[in-house]
């Protein structure tokens, strides 16, 4: 089950970089996640690394990759391959640090990060139910639900990788799908808008940290801290040695993540500032979009200011203290992976087209 979700959410990642839509799952893996025996921290890894590594290893994601191409003034696919080493690497590192840590975790509860609210998460996910409550049979109806499920969520990834679909459109389709459902289950008017206002319930919380959040990305913007630390950082670049200043690069783009989450705002922020300082450095500029896409997608696995993780500990019910006990070593293990790459790729006279 992990590796097989979170391929699909890093194709999602890298693709057309699967971030906010990743918000609707949480509620519908994490129960079974808990059934199957792996605590809640188990269920949000293979969502928001899953597809936080796809984003790390933008492809073709225009979100991304396309619009800090442009910056540059270089075409998307050069450095490609480059980028497919990154995503697929980084790909087998994260499926094999979760799978290791859920094992684990399976095995002795007490190994889990979030072992003191565990019984907490079961009542709040499985609702109470134990394992001789469970039906294993799906009767007619149920099974017509699924299918209804599976095709509102079909509907979604076709609607914003190809259609320009977003949060209100999403917002009014899930909505919509919810009636359907509702009715084809036959619940009833109160039923229906009780199940509802329960569901609005638990995600009121999470809207009101992820305005909080994004609230504090506003005063940076407004306030010009980003533009400050990006000039003093490129004056600091100087006549650096090639893979001095690619490592430069990714660090400087690290610091400008926290500042600026947003993957697009910061491409158009620091790409034509910081891509043609590469000329000067005999550096490939595809080299510098690889390294400030690395940079934000790493950030943004832990980055207190994006929205979608915020929003996903917050409908997981982890702390975001237990989320950075858990995934810090991966942020080491990926920084090593990803500099070195970018070493490589720079030895090697910049990624292949």
């Amino acid at each position: 089950m992990i590796p097989i979700l979170m391929t699909l959410f890093a194709a999602g990642g890298t693709t057309y970089g699967m971030a906010e839509e990743t918000l609707a799952f949480y509620a519908i893996l994490l129960p079974v996640v808990l059934r199957a025996g792996f605590d809640a921290v188990t269920g949000v890894a293979i969502i928001l690394i899953g597809a936080g590594i796809g984003v790390l290893g933008s492809t073709i994601n225009p979100f991304a990759t396309i619009i800090a191409s442009d910056a540059a003034q270089i075409p998307f696919t050069q450095g490609i391959i480059l980028r497919f080493v990154i995503l697929i690497g980084g790909l087998a590192i994260c499926i094999g640090y979760v799978m290791r840590y859920a094992s684990r975790v399976r095995e002795d509860r007490d190994r889990s990060v979030v072992a003191r609210q565990w019984d907490a998460h079961e009542r709040h996910f499985l609702k109470g139910k134990s394992d001789d409550q469970a039906d294993e049979t799906l009767s007619g109806t149920q099974k017509i639900i699924l299918v209804v499920f599976a095709a509102t969520f079909v509907a979604m990834i076709w609607g914003v990788s190809s259609q320009g679909w977003w949060m209100a459109t999403m917002g009014a389709l899930f909505l919509g799908a919810a009636i359907v459902i509702g009715l084809i289950g036959r619940l009833g008017e109160k039923r229906l808008t009780g199940a509802f206002v329960d569901g609005a319930r638990d995600l009121l919380g999470v809207a009101l940290v992820i305005g909080l959040a994004r609230g504090i990305v506003v005063v940076m913007e407004n306030g010009r801290i980003a533009d400050t630390i990006l000039h003093a950082s490129a004056e600091t670049l100087g006549e650096l040695s090639n893979i001095a200043f690619i490592s430069s690069m990714f660090g400087i783009e690290v610091g400008m993540s926290f500042f600026v989450p947003s993957s697009s705002g910061l491409a158009v922020l620091s790409m034509p500032i910081l891509a043609p300082l590469a000329d000067f450095a005999n550096v490939g500029r595809d080299l510098v979009v690889t390294a400030y896409q690395s940079a934000n997608g790493l950030v943004n696995l832990i980055n207190p200011t994006f929205a979608v993780v915020i929003g996903g500990l917050a409908i997981g019910r982890v702390s975001y203290d237990r989320w950075i006990v858990f995934i810090w070593p991966l942020l080491v293990i990926l920084t090593v992976f990803i500099m070195g790459t970018l070493a490589v790729g720079t030895m090697m006279g910049g990624g292949a087209a």
